[in-house]
């Protein structure tokens, strides 16, 4: 079987290992084909690319892009895009401008609870591209004492309802898919069941996402039970959607899965990559 890994994060945005580290630890795990995600930036691409050349990885080119639906932050990957394309690259930069706003929006909210100095904390662990997200803070409250881990900051601080959290426009889903499948790239939704969305409402967002010319769902994802697994890829069936699988692995210690440790895609799917160059399917 394919050991194939289509999401995942590195220090371009909010993971722990570098581009060239986070190929280094696929190529341990046996990992033969991989896609880079970052957050709402493409800069590590070109560093991933060529480390994995050297590692006999089959590299994809990807991105996972913020998108506001129906006052819901909703992350929409691309795989297989174009990085020269300039649309996605102009659009990914405007998103990217309201992360920084975003930011100093959840270090006000934390300061009214006597949590001071988080933006500097979390720009503390932030890479070189400086592009600041939650994590980042997550983690900053971690090394404060605020909670045990990252999962725990998220679910007490940052999550809609909790005292860091903050609204914010992301770009649209029709915008986001755009710039997908204008550089060439398919569509996926990142990890469905994150969103608790009932069920009438994630059909609209099926209908939506079919109707704009997305093209799968993330189905195996670290945050999905097997029992949504299983659900999802009958929503996938019945829409004619193909599938997706990622680890969603941002560092050591805070993934559920590991780079190569997924498990197989429920039989009867259609993978995304099933008609991709040098790709041996797992139909």
């Amino acid at each position: 079987m394919l050991n194939i890994d289509l999401h995942c994060h590195s220090t371009i945005s909010d993971g722990l290992l570098t581009p060239t580290q986070l190929v280094e630890r696929a190529a341990i795990r046996g990992v033969e084909t991989l896609a880079l995600t970052d957050h709402d930036d493409i800069a590590g691409l070109a560093e991933a690319r060529q480390i994995a050349e050297t590692k006999n990885i089959t590299f994809i080119n990807g991105v996972e892009i913020s998108v506001s639906w129906r006052g819901r932050t909703l992350h929409i990957v691309g795989l297989d895009i174009d990085p020269q394309y300039t649309p996605l690259i102009e659009g990914l930069a405007v998103v990217r401008a309201g992360r920084t706003q975003r930011a100093e929006n959840i270090a006000a909210e934390l300061a009214k609870i006597g949590i001071h100095d988080s933006l500097a904390g979390a720009y503390a662990y932030v890479g070189e591209q400086r592009l600041i997200g939650r994590t980042h803070f997550a983690r900053f409250l971690v090394e404060q004492g605020y909670a045990k881990d990252v999962k725990s900051v998220f679910k007490k601080y940052l999550i809609k309802g909790k005292p860091g959290y903050t609204p914010h426009e992301w770009a649209a889903l029709s915008d986001a898919i755009d710039w997908i499948r204008g550089s060439g790239g398919r569509a996926v939704i990142a990890h469905p069941g994150r969103y608790h969305l009932g069920k009438n409402v994630l059909n609209d967002l099926f209908d939506e996402f079919c109707a704009l010319g997305g093209a799968a769902i993330e189905v195996v994802t670290s945050s999905h039970t097997p029992e949504q697994v299983i659900d999802f890829a009958k929503h996938a069936r019945n829409m004619d959607l193909m599938v997706s699988c990622g680890s969603d692995f941002h560092g050591p210690g805070e993934s559920y899965y590991d780079l190569g440790q997924l498990p197989e895609l429920p039989l009867g799917c259609k993978p995304v990559w099933h008609d991709w160059k040098n790709l041996t399917s797992i139909e």
